[in-house]
């Protein structure tokens, strides 16, 4: 018993795929470096990367229950621990819970005003695992889910709304839906098969390539934005372009004939995207060289 609770916990966080938070949390905590030009407290980074742990982890869990008999008859998903009987879906309900949880202390610690959109978090982590049942927007959905994290933590360090994470936030939000569209081509013949909506079953994998490209461009010019807004310099801009870099060779490895690099794009680019991005900011926050 005492290997038990061990191994689960490793079958769970390999289910859940932990190691994407990857994704969402730099933009976390660029949300939280832009809202004064400063590197935060300690305590403000310390339950800002808590929140996030919590709100993708359960989001994450919910997705695999709700998902969970589409997850058993896909080849690609069949392994998942639900499926196979790893975990049991009380178990993952336990985490799920546990999860929200978290975020709602981590919440609670940062500002009222995160502590009161509570609810509005949490309505947008849970509704996403739906809309793959009767939408093909089920990308810019999940797009908005990880969009809501440098909103969320600028909310959480300021108090208050401001343009430019709202407008960081769309970013993210195309920046995700475009690379997740490419990632979904990979189970067109599935969910044409099985009436899973998405843009590839909906509009083909060629015309999904070239929606995943027009969200490309957006992103970036949305991320152009915000430095424009806060008045960011060399730095910042300098990451910008790497991330463009990325995001062009994101397209250029993947095409309607071959799939077989869709992983790479997926993960390997757009997480190291994700951290260039941060740490380009972080450096312009650091050392500011103006531009504008």
């Amino acid at each position: 018993m005492a290997l038990a609770i061990p191994n689960k916990t490793k079958v769970f966080l390999e289910m859940i795929r932990f190691e994407h938070t990857i994704f969402a949390l730099p933009f976390a905590y660029m949300g939280a470096l832009l809202v004064a030009k400063k590197v935060p407290s300690a305590g403000d980074l310390l339950w800002i990367t808590l929140a996030m742990v919590g709100a993708r982890t359960a989001a994450m869990s919910l997705n695999r229950i709700i998902d969970r008999h589409i997850d058993a008859k896909n080849p690609r998903t069949a392994n998942r621990a639900l499926p196979k009987g790893l975990l049991s879906v009380g178990e993952v309900w336990f985490y799920t819970l546990l999860s929200f949880a978290l975020l709602l202390y981590a919440a609670y610690q940062l500002s009222p005003l995160a502590f009161r959109l509570f609810p509005v978090a949490v309505a947008a982590l849970s509704f996403y695992s739906f809309t793959k049942r009767f939408t093909w927007t089920c990308h810019l959905w999940l797009g908005l889910t990880l969009g809501l994290a440098p909103l969320g933590a600028w909310i959480a360090i300021s108090g208050q709304f401001h343009a430019a994470p709202v407008l960081l936030g769309l970013g993210v939000l195309f920046w995700v839906a475009g690379f997740d569209i490419i990632y979904a081509c990979d189970d067109y013949h599935f969910d044409r098969k099985y009436g899973i909506h998405s843009i590839p079953s909906r509009f083909g994998i060629a015309s999904s390539l070239r929606i995943s490209t027009v969200f490309h461009i957006i992103a970036p010019l949305l991320f152009l934005a915000v430095g424009i807004i806060l008045h960011l310099g060399v730095f910042y801009m300098t990451g910008l372009t790497i991330a463009v870099t990325l995001l062009f060779y994101q397209h250029k490895l993947v095409t309607p004939d071959d799939l077989s690099r869709a992983g790479v794009a997926f993960f390997n680019l757009n997480g190291t995207l994700s951290v260039v991005v941060f740490c380009f900011t972080l450096l312009d926050i650091l050392v500011p060289v103006q531009i504008w």
